[in-house]
């Protein structure tokens, strides 16, 4: 069975500190889901100060994240599944003390 796989972009001012940061949060998330390998991060693009990076959710990571998580995403805002998952990955990083901007890139 395969799943979708989604990706998302991340916006830091500070991307040394952020990248790890944001590496221990899916680290976690990988581990509360019980899947390994779930989630590749990409190498960064830099411009005005920004540095922008994607992280793929590889589709078993995505489809477990629905299943045991889906009453905080339900809870997050935003109408569509996709600005609740978008919300729901922004305060998840933000509660594991990384301040980022999420973006859900289309594929």
């Amino acid at each position: 069975m395969s799943y979708k796989t989604v990706t998302v972009e991340i916006a830091t001012t500070k991307y040394e500190t952020d990248r790890e940061l944001v590496s221990l949060a899916m680290e976690s998330l990988q581990l509360l889901c019980g899947i390994k390998d779930g989630f590749l991060i990409s190498n960064p693009m830099e411009r005005f100060g920004w540095a922008f990076f994607k992280i793929l959710f590889k589709g078993e990571l995505f489809f477990a994240i629905q299943q045991k998580l889906a009453d905080q995403i339900a809870i997050s805002k935003g109408k569509k599944f996709e600005d609740k998952f978008v919300n729901f990955l922004a305060n998840f990083f933000e509660y594991k003390n990384c301040k980022v901007k999420v973006k859900l890139i289309e594929d």
